[in-house]
């Protein structure tokens, strides 16, 4: 071994009490007595609580802190210190006596609290009460309401199965010609008791709704047309319906249009009066040739004593149920009547009026969002309509409806379906004496009218508005006028006369001499062919019959390509 190995001393190392100890030997921790702290006296009262009788007690004095020796090590891990002892209990102070006066405060101050306590259980049973008869009262409104909308339901559809209400969450497909809905309404008079042909169908009408473009059509027919009956022989439109019922009119109504009927619905004139009260009322504008309006002095069916059943100036008026349901009747027959020209045919077209206004108010958002409202709609509608539409079918008829700008709805009657300077229908006298009307054809010739309806129900806005135009050629091109009658013969117009104009022009002019009552036509006509409106006598004398002329200038000729 080394020097270095054989000089090695050992460190000698101090325990932590301060002892010495041998090389090589670890130091112990030391072990210490836990202090035990005095006891202070106890009071009387804490020593009545705690079983004294007042003895002092004994005390021991606390042991000094004295180090004891380290004990041999009974395993490798070192000796933990001992737990400390549990603490003594420490009595709280003596609390103050109650005397008696504040103890009778105390008794005061619980009894109110309890009387206090008692009011308010009171008052909550009171309102559990009224909270169980208000849910009493509301359940038994739903109930009311729920049973009140399938009865209405089944008086509308003559479906008296519960289960067919489900219909209102799973709207059903309505049947169809390529996206075309018709349906026949016809209107008659069996609510007014006592009126003589009360059952005769007077109002005849056919609702055509184009589920793909989003447009509407309303087609009159004259209860006067005489045709030919299913049950035999001949009569009056308007009496089908109570010998056939609504099947066997609706077999007439297709052989006179041309069209399939795939729904029907007979309403009651009491209809107009009620659905217009449930609206809150409606407004149309009269639009009568005569300067003062309209006026009807037939009296009023339901009094029977008194006031003409319509009286209106020009323009936009207000109606009430009873106003509309007197001009839904009101064809100008009395005595002094005056801005009827058409008689029959003036009624059905302020019918249709009405019946936009009435479609317009319904499906408005001061309507809609008004529960008291709907639930008189669905009423009037329900006591005044019977239908062969199932609930599923009603509500997608109205998602259809409610889509339909009122400018994309046409109206028309089968007399001037041609327009009003063409009648399509002729005066007739039956055998037994009857005044009616057949087709301009002949009796039970209705080609020319089927043909014209599918003319406009396919056609454009030229062909609904059925304007005549006369071309006048204000250019040196040759042939222009004839190209251009051409073009507009496509397109469904009536062109009277072609012609050359009196003198050259560049820009095309157009005359208007419909007064703004054909604007389909006069937009069409403008845009195609560049013309600004003017006004000239003299040619609008020269052809009073034309709706428009149209002088085609420089601007209308048609370019021709020069490249080669």
């Amino acid at each position: 071994m080394s020097e270095k190995n054989d000089s090695f001393q050992p460190r000698r190392r101090a325990s932590v009490d301060g002892f010495l100890v041998n090389s090589g030997q670890r130091p112990r921790r030391p072990q210490f007595r836990a202090p035990v702290q005095p006891k202070a006296p106890a009071t009387p009262s804490q020593e009545r609580m705690i079983g004294f009788s007042g003895a002092p007690r004994k005390t021991q004095n606390s042991p000094a802190l004295q180090p004891t020796r380290p004990q041999p090590a009974k395993s490798e891990k070192a000796a933990s210190l001992p737990k400390e002892p549990r603490s003594q209990y420490v009595p709280l102070a003596e609390e103050p006596a109650m005397g008696r006066r504040q103890r009778r405060k105390e008794t005061r101050r619980s009894k109110k609290l309890e009387k206090r306590a008692a009011k308010d259980r009171k008052k909550t049973s009171k309102a559990k009460k009224r909270l169980k008869i208000v849910g009493i009262v509301l359940l038994a409104a739903v109930l009311g309401l729920g049973f009140r909308f399938y009865d209405d339901i089944a008086r509308l559809t003559g479906n008296r199965n519960p289960f067919s209400l489900l219909g209102v969450f799973r709207p059903s497909e309505l049947r169809n010609d390529n996206g075309r809905v018709n349906i026949l309404v016809a209107g008659n008079s069996a609510d007014d008791i006592g009126h003589g042909g009360a059952e005769l169908t007077d109002s005849i009408m056919v609702l055509s709704l184009n589920t793909k473009k989003e447009t509407a059509l309303m087609l009159s027919i004259p209860r006067d047309l005489w045709v030919a009956k299913p049950e035999g022989g001949h009569g009056k439109i308007n009496s089908v319906f109570p010998e056939s019922g609504m099947e066997g009119l609706e077999s007439v109504v297709e052989d006179v249009t041309g069209l399939s009927v795939h729904y029907n619905a007979i309403v009651n004139y009491t209809a107009f009066k009620d659905l217009v009260n449930a609206v809150g009322g409606i407004s149309i504008t009269i639009q009568s040739e005569n300067p003062r309006g309209i006026y009807d002095s037939s009296l009023d069916w339901t009094t029977r004593s008194c006031c003409a059943l319509a009286r209106y100036p020009n323009g936009p008026v207000n109606l009430d149920g009873k106003q509309a349901l007197n001009l839904a009747r009101a064809r100008g027959e009395g005595y002094g009547s005056y801005g009827f020209t058409n008689a029959d045919f003036t009624r059905t077209e302020h019918q249709r009026k009405m019946l936009i206004a009435i479609k317009d108010k319904a499906s408005s958002a001061s309507v809609v969002a008004n529960p008291f409202k709907v639930s008189k709609l669905v009423d009037a509608v329900s006591d005044n309509v019977r239908t062969d539409l199932q609930i599923g079918e009603i509500q997608s008829l109205y998602y259809y409806t409610k889509k339909i700008d009122d400018t994309k709805i046409d109206s028309y009657n089968i007399n001037t379906l041609k327009g009003e300077n063409t009648t399509m229908l002729s005066n007739y006298t039956s055998p037994d004496g009857q005044s009616a009307l057949i087709p301009a054809a002949g009796l039970d010739n209705y080609g020319d009218i089927a043909a014209q309806i599918k003319k406009i129900f396919t056609a454009g806005p030229l062909v609904k508005e059925n304007a005549s135009i006369v071309v006048l050629n204000a250019t040196d091109a040759v042939g222009l006028a004839k190209q251009t009658k051409n073009k507009l013969f496509a397109q469904g117009a009536e062109v009277l006369v072609i012609a050359d104009a009196p003198a050259n022009q560049v820009q095309s002019s157009l005359i208007d001499n419909s007064l703004g009552k054909k604007p389909n036509t006069l937009a069409y006509l403008k845009k195609t062919y560049g013309a600004s409106v003017v006004q000239n006598k003299t040619l609008s004398q020269n052809y009073p019959a034309a709706d428009f002329i149209l002088l085609l200038g420089e601007n209308a000729v048609p370019k021709t390509d020069t490249s080669n």
